[in-house]
């Protein structure tokens, strides 16, 4: 490994050993408290509320600004990410990352809710769309700016350079088991020119592209994703009792949890949970600005559920089918290797030809998904054409230099990046959170009224005057 891949080693176990992992769950605890637990009190209120059809034709709908997110969140960190976290830990109890996963997503969906909330509550109108997030709530609510710059250009370098990188690597990585010498061939070259060319499509279309995209392909490749993991539970369900005691045991076996930051089973949990549901990271609120909704709150609702989405059912579809495969954790170092093993072993070969076609699927929708975000920041920074232009064709060139990287430095980096900017989102919205509990008691107030929760700047004061005026409230309550 060089120097600088030593460095990103050091720096990421520095992160989340010292700083995020407190940051994470003492921020999903407060806003779960604050909240009265909302991810659980207001879960069927989510599922009716995504529902719900947009006024205006031209504008994104709760369902597309949700497809986006979870385009986004729903990616290869799903497959490879879970099965590294368990091949990380295996030594001291790679069964137990699975349920800090778990705990991340459930205490994490209330800070995603806050997030997604402020990001409608500050939005903007720019010609027909709608942008925000957390540069724009930073720069309204706080009232800087100069915090609202840093954090888009974390996010940038996170999802264009950090992210992408790693989404093309692991959609190469997934031919390793056709082409066992994949990595000293043409093949990683001929992966990354595929993807980029495939994204730069799409992005050069615009967001209501990239919504059409996303809200076709997510749905249907995560159902058949799931399909196939509850297939191999099935059909295992003798070992599953079995499998659960592992994983709750191995969770809080203190050698499990303490020993070997690096390959601590918390760490390893945390680290891919955080990557793959996104949860206070302040990725997810792009996504919720851009929808039309008469609520703030129904946003943060909607958003709230990717969540559960990402991590309760998909990450959770592929520990599933690796911890009940019977094929041995510690004998692949690479996470995607061990996934299509353990599908080969309870399919046949039709299993390993599925896992590689769901992870090109998996890693465009995330590619299309993640350069949405960037999109919306960079104009916040500079809002330039030319500036536009040559930043997409550098997303294209991540694109393909990712799919021939280092397999430790592309998940170092993006470790970094992704650590870095959860870092300034998670400050920002502890430091705003009570605005966000203030416009929740506004949206309960009017449901237990009996009346379809609209928002009014003049009656809660949050938010952009201009936005939630009585224009938008009366388009609204018009029919």
């Amino acid at each position: 490994m060089t120097a600088f891949g030593t460095l990103l080693g050091e720096l990421s176990n520095f992160l989340y050993t010292y700083i995020l992992i407190i940051l994470l769950i003492a921020a999903g605890l407060y806003f779960t408290l604050r909240t009265g637990g909302v991810q659980f009190r207001l879960f069927p209120e989510a599922m009716r509320v995504l529902g719900e059809k947009k006024k205006d034709g031209k504008d994104i709908s709760s369902f597309q600004a949700l497809m986006i997110s979870t385009a986004s969140r729903v990616g290869t960190g799903n497959i490879a990410g879970v099965a590294n976290a368990i091949i990380a830990a295996t030594l001291i109890g790679g069964y137990g990352a699975v349920f800090w996963m778990w705990l991340l997503a459930i205490i994490g969906a209330a800070s995603a809710f806050v997030e997604s909330t402020l990001a409608q509550c500050y939005k903007e109108k720019h010609g027909e769309n709608w942008v925000g997030g957390p540069a724009y709530y930073i720069q309204k609510a706080l009232g800087s700016r100069a915090f609202g710059v840093v954090f888009a250009v974390l996010l940038i370098a996170c999802f264009a350079y950090g992210f992408n990188a790693l989404q093309a690597y692991n959609a190469g990585s997934a031919l390793q088991y056709y082409l066992p010498g994949y990595s000293s061939s043409v093949w990683p070259a001929v992966v990354g020119a595929v993807l980029a060319a495939l994204t730069g499509l799409c992005i050069f279309g615009g967001v209501r592209r990239i919504s059409a995209i996303t809200s076709g392909i997510v749905p249907v490749m995560a159902a058949i994703y799931i399909a196939l993991g509850l297939f191999i539970t099935i059909r295992n369900i003798g070992q599953v009792p079995h499998m659960l005691s592992l994983i709750f045991s191995q969770a809080f076996d203190p050698k499990a949890m303490f020993a070997g930051v690096g390959a601590s089973c918390v760490m390893q949990g945390i680290k891919r949970g955080l990557y793959s549901n996104e949860a206070g990271m302040g990725s997810a609120p792009n996504a919720a600005a851009a929808a039309d909704v008469s609520h703030p709150v129904k946003q943060g609702l909607v958003q709230m559920l990717s969540v559960f989405i990402d991590t309760i059912l998909i990450c959770s579809t592929t520990a599933f089918m690796l911890l009940l495969s019977g094929v041995p954790i510690d004998a692949y170092a690479e996470g995607m290797n061990f996934v299509q093993a353990a599908v080969h072993a309870q399919v046949g070969a039709f299993g390993p030809l599925f896992i590689t076609v769901s992870i090109f699927l998996f890693a465009f929708s995330s590619l299309v998904g993640n350069y949405y975000y960037t999109e919306s920041n960079l104009k916040f920074i500079k809002d330039s054409r030319p500036l536009l232009l040559v930043f997409r064709i550098t997303c294209i060139a991540a694109i393909f230099i990712g799919a021939q990287m280092d397999f430790s430095m592309v998940w170092d980096l993006a470790d970094v990046l992704m650590g870095l900017m959860a870092l300034v989102n998670l400050v920002a919205i502890l430091l705003l959170g009570g605005k966000a509990i203030k416009v929740l008691k506004d949206y309960i107030r009017q449901k237990r009224a009996g009346k379809n929760p609209v928002y009014r700047w003049d009656e809660v004061q949050i938010g952009d005057r201009t936005v939630w005026d009585e224009a938008h409230a009366r388009k609204w309550e018009e029919g």
